[in-house]
């Protein structure tokens, strides 16, 4: 009798070990949440009304600054359309700005424990 050659099994620690790094770091990231004070349902509240208000405002100054151009000065085109529509592409462009800054802000803390618990 011949004896068959014993298959290598492959071992997947590489792939286990990163899985499971990144599971801790998610609940490491849950917990820290949970424990900050910023992380309140408030917060998210106050951070939806800074949105929606740095669109409202431009929209409505364009608005009212329309009005009072179409009174005043009368021309083909509508003013009050054309400030409206730049009020609200302001107030978007500083929306996405305010976003941008607090993704990037809420990453680099998130990189930099990381960091720390890694060394």
């Amino acid at each position: 009798m011949q004896k068959k050659p014993q298959k290598k099994v492959k071992t997947t620690t590489k792939t286990t070990s990163t899985l499971s790094e990144l599971i801790d770091s998610k609940a490491k990231r849950k917990i820290k949440k949970q424990r900050s004070p910023e992380a309140s349902a408030w917060f998210g509240l106050g951070m939806m009304g800074l949105i929606g208000w740095s669109v409202a405002l431009p929209t409505i100054l364009g608005a009212a600054m329309g009005i009072w151009l179409d009174k005043h000065y009368k021309i083909e085109h509508s003013w009050t359309l054309a400030l409206i529509v730049a009020g609200l592409t302001i107030g978007c462009f500083t929306a996405w700005g305010w976003l941008s800054k607090e993704y990037k802000a809420m990453h680099e803390n998130d990189d930099e424990k990381t960091e720390k618990t890694n060394d």
